[in-house]
């Protein structure tokens, strides 16, 4: 047992508003300089929809991620391999382009001020950021398909839709089904980053302390092939300074006990950030779960702080007890672990992101009936009000568990459960509109207790700061050496940084 302590997140989806606030607090502080005007380490999608860049969920197009090799039984690099990268390093055929993101522009606005008399009116005409050229037309931002969730131009290129059926596809196109929700976007931060393993040069690198991926700005050699590693498109390369950026997480920010620029500027308080104890041996199993288990894989990776034998192992590796606290209280623990709330984005990219969402309930929950949208009843199947609106929900549970369980529908479908029935367990209280007998069957049937579900209600509804934020100061001089660890003499093994056990006398 090797116990690590990790800097992890939780979004939840059902609070966002989509009011990118995030995006222009990250945007003021990080990639206001030149070279990085296209950049957005933080930024917020509509779902259904393309995403930014374009497809950047298109594996097939871009080799970001892992795969699980069959045959061999061993993780790989879906991009490609050491001779690849040999090969292909002066040319990268899978890097997204400028117009997969988009040419960020500026308008002459001098020319309002300078233009000579005349009888029209002087317009201010966009100048690309990049040539500092005029041009003639726009046709991408980096939110360009906000809010259009519904439009057969964004929607139906969603490439979570690939597998669905002509009727999922024509439900999303009725208007009267037209659904949207909003998905905000980091770093990852990934226990099994492909970033860090696509790298040529050994510039990016996982902090052992609190697991922060960095990118070292005196090694990097603008190879770029971090870019396509990248399943998540995060990392972007900055092409005023040739080397390759991305989300630091605002550790100087962790570092002094606050939470990140996005997290403390969320108008919708959707954003949780805490620490998480988890087990180094276990990455490499978990990465290589078949594709129906990544989630509870990833899941058992992550420790009890609670468990005596955790608590102990934890000091063993030299984890102060301010950070065991912190991981004790910490509400990602709670949504990840305890209430099986929060999944992964695109567990099956095999990253074991430590970036976890609370898929929304907004999407589910109704439909048009005769103009109006219906009163779901207990029905034939005698599930609770609202439990029998899943099946009728405008956004298909197979496009839910594409985006968060890799496609393993019952992981969505328990989630969903317990949204629900904490909901209708507030809605016996309060509203007093259910029984107190549906309200036990769809505690009984989501597996949750009154108190749980009481709980739940209070850390996504009613959260203090000290709740959402449980970020202890991340105390770097007693971390622990991540990359370059001693060897043991007994054993002669190192660790890589991940937790994975290799003989370093093989390292090349």
């Amino acid at each position: 047992m090797d116990i690590r302590s990790h800097v992890s997140m939780v979004f939840h989806l059902d609070k966002c508003i989509g009011c990118h606030t995030c995006t222009v607090a990250c945007k003021n502080i990080w990639t206001d300089r030149k070279g990085t005007e296209y950049m957005y380490w933080n930024n917020v999608e509509t779902k259904p929809g393309t995403g930014y860049p374009t497809r950047w969920e298109d594996q097939e197009q871009y080799r970001g991620g892992w795969v699980l090799d069959e045959k061999g039984g061993k993780l790989k690099l879906r991009l490609q391999g050491k001779w690849g990268t040999l090969a292909n390093i002066f040319y990268n055929p899978y890097l997204p382009s400028i117009d997969d993101y988009f040419e960020p522009w500026t308008y002459d606005y001098q020319n309002l001020f300078t233009a000579p008399e005349g009888d029209d009116q002087p317009t201010a005409r966009a100048v690309s950021q990049i040539t500092g050229r005029y041009m003639d037309t726009i046709e991408a931002g980096p939110n360009w398909d906000d809010d259009l969730g519904g439009s057969p131009v964004y929607a139906d290129n969603d490439p979570n839709l690939d597998g669905a059926t002509e009727e999922e596809r024509r439900q999303i196109a009725e208007i009267d089904r037209t659904v949207f929700f909003y998905l905000p976007r980091i770093c990852n931060h990934c226990l099994n980053p492909g970033c860090v393993a696509a790298c040529p040069a050994g510039a990016i690198y996982k902090r052992a302390e609190d697991g922060i991926v960095l990118i070292s700005q005196d090694k990097c050699r603008a190879w770029r092939m971090c870019i396509s590693g990248c399943p998540y498109k995060k990392t972007y390369f900055n092409w005023s300074t040739g080397k390759s950026e991305k989300c630091i997480l605002c550790y100087p920010r962790l570092e002094s006990g606050q939470p990140p620029a996005c997290f403390h500027s969320c108008v919708g308080r959707i954003r949780y950030i805490g620490l998480v104890l988890y087990d180094a041996d276990m990455i490499q199993e978990a990465a290589m779960a078949p594709s129906d288990q990544l989630v509870d894989a990833q899941r058992a990776a992550i420790q009890d702080p609670f468990d005596p034998m955790v608590i102990a192992a934890a000091r063993r590796n030299g984890i102060p007890d301010s950070k065991i606290q912190a991981a004790q209280n910490s509400p990602v623990y709670k949504f990840v672990k305890r209430w099986g709330l929060a999944l992964p984005l695109h567990p099956d990219f095999r990253t074991l992101p430590m970036l976890f969402y609370v898929p929304p309930l907004g999407p589910v929950t109704s439909k048009m009936e005769n103009g109006a949208y219906e009163t779901v009843d207990a029905g034939a199947e005698g599930l609770a009000p609202m439990l029998a609106a899943l099946d009728k929900s405008r956004v298909s549970l197979r496009y839910m568990a594409s985006l968060f369980s890799a496609g393993n529908e019952d992981i969505v479908r328990e989630v969903y459960y317990k949204l629900m029935a904490v909901r209708i367990y507030m809605r016996g209280k309060t509203v007093q509109d259910v029984t107190q007998a549906e309200v036990d069957e769809a505690l009984a049937l989501a597996g949750l207790s009154g108190s749980e579900a009481e709980a739940i209600f209070r850390l996504t509804s009613l959260p203090t700061y000290e709740e959402r934020f449980v970020v202890p100061p991340m105390e770097r001089e007693t971390a622990i050496q991540a990359q370059f660890p001693d060897i043991d003499p007994l054993t002669r093994k190192a660790s890589t940084g991940f937790g994975f056990r290799e003989d370093p006398a093989r390292r090349w």
